[in-house]
């Protein structure tokens, strides 16, 4: 019974609380940011490799520079992969059960510019929280995942499957090289759990995304302290943010449905970014050479990603074709990454689904939200790729990719007997 499976892992977790709570703190004290095309992910990967030396296990820690020579299309070439490792532990199981992956990245972004109250790698702990970059996407969730396993080793507990956990890299930044070179390496499952953040609901489904960039150049550095007029791009910015608002209504007008059947905008299209020059002193007086705008499209699961791409390409060599100014100043189309990430879903009736469900359901005391990512992530990869069916659930937190990020402590506890209950109902016990 699943109440039997909850108590057990409890009981298994409860003398390691301390021992996690450290490492989750160490993991947050490491700078682990990565950023295209580099990461810096191996102060991390180290922290947590010495931890699960210390407490029985056998990690592997092995190069994803082979993905340079592989002809998969989700294997980036604009990538550096050189001294960038990813870290498995695999307990085996008995062979009488179903495998299970945990999955999580190790990577982060890079420190917001806003000014943290504290240092971004101070891994302060207060009122319950431990702050610091990555604590919520994704190291509380990757301490969780790996508790499991810690838990099975000292406990003696031998699962019926195969149980495998992986703290890769270059998730962020539409990356996804270290979930795609653990597949490559070692592609079968028959079900994963990604410990993204989720504020303890269950995400049976993320989006798609594309990232583009549109820029453009205009006037002449050498004339622009002259008697004519001096053409500056920025206005020309205006009425290109016009036609950017007219598919953003489109987008907007697209209907939800699936797991995202709730979501008041289940497609958003958001300008990140708008340059034409910065306000600094590093930059002289002087009018604008080069403009640019960051858009950032997501997808439902069942949209055709590429073709609603090729439509808003065409869309735009359409406004430039009727505007003045942009007919003799083409607009550059610029995908920060490519091919774009796809989205995922998985049955709400899918055997992994309920397991979880129901894991999380005696854990907790109540039954999680069981809806969908506002993002897109690795999931796809694992589940349209290899097959393997996927599911997000993590702890609580806030700040992703923001100022004073923060995890709840006591939800990585709770994430980590969620899973532990539902892998020992999943695989089986010996």
């Amino acid at each position: 019974m699943i109440s039997d499976s909850v108590r057990e892992a409890r009981r298994l977790l409860r003398p390691l609380e301390e021992d996690l709570i450290r490492l989750l703190q160490l993991l947050v004290q490491a700078n682990t940011v990565s950023f295209p095309s580099l990461g810096g992910e191996h102060p991390g990967q180290q922290i947590l490799s010495e931890f699960l030396l210390q407490h029985g296990l056998v990690p592997e820690l092995y190069a994803v520079n082979f993905l340079e020579r592989s002809d998969h299309r989700y294997a980036r070439r604009d990538r550096n992969y050189a001294r960038r490792e990813n870290l498995q532990v695999a307990i085996a199981g008995s062979g009488r059960g179903k495998s299970l992956l945990t999955n999580g990245h190790i990577d982060t972004v890079p420190a917001h510019a806003s000014s943290w109250t504290d240092d971004p790698w101070s891994g302060k702990i207060s009122d319950g929280r431990l702050y610091g970059l990555g604590s919520f996407d994704m190291k509380g969730g990757l301490v969780a995942q790996f508790a499991v396993a810690c838990a099975l080793q000292k406990s003696g507990v031998r699962l019926g499957g195969d149980l495998v956990c992986e703290s890769v890299v270059d998730e962020e930044w539409g990356g996804g090289g270290g979930t795609l070179a653990a597949r490559l390496r070692n592609p079968a499952a028959d079900a994963c759990v990604i410990s993204e953040g989720t504020q303890l609901a269950i995400y049976r489904a993320s989006r798609g995304g594309a990232v583009i960039d549109l820029s453009f150049q205009a006037g002449d550095a050498e004339h622009y302290f002259s008697a004519g007029q001096v053409i500056s791009p920025a206005l020309e910015l205006g009425r290109l943010l016009r036609w950017v608002e007219t598919w953003v209504q489109h987008r907007a007008g697209v209907t939800a449905r699936g797991a995202y059947v709730e979501f008041a905008d289940p497609t958003p299209l958001q300008v990140l970014a708008v340059e034409s020059n910065r306000l600094t002193t590093d930059v002289p007086l002087s009018v604008p050479e080069h403009a640019a705008i960051r858009l950032y499209f997501q997808f439902l699961p069942d949209e055709g990603v590429e073709a609603i791409l090729a439509e808003v390409r065409h869309s735009l060599d359409q406004f430039a074709e009727e505007d003045p100014f942009f007919r003799n100043h083409p607009i550059a189309w610029t995908p920060f990454y490519d091919p774009p990430l796809l989205g995922h879903e998985l049955s709400e009736i899918h055997p992994w689904t309920t397991c979880l469900s129901q894991a999380a359901t005696a854990c907790l005391g109540s039954s999680p939200p069981v809806t969908a990512a506002p993002y897109p992530c690795d999931a796809f990869l694992l589940q349209r790729e290899f097959q393997i069916p996927t599911l997000l659930f993590g702890p609580r937190g806030a700040g992703a990719h923001n100022r004073d990020e923060y995890v709840e402590i006591g939800s990585v506890i709770q994430t980590a007997e969620t899973i532990l209950a539902a892998a020992l109902e999943w695989c089986g016990g010996s």
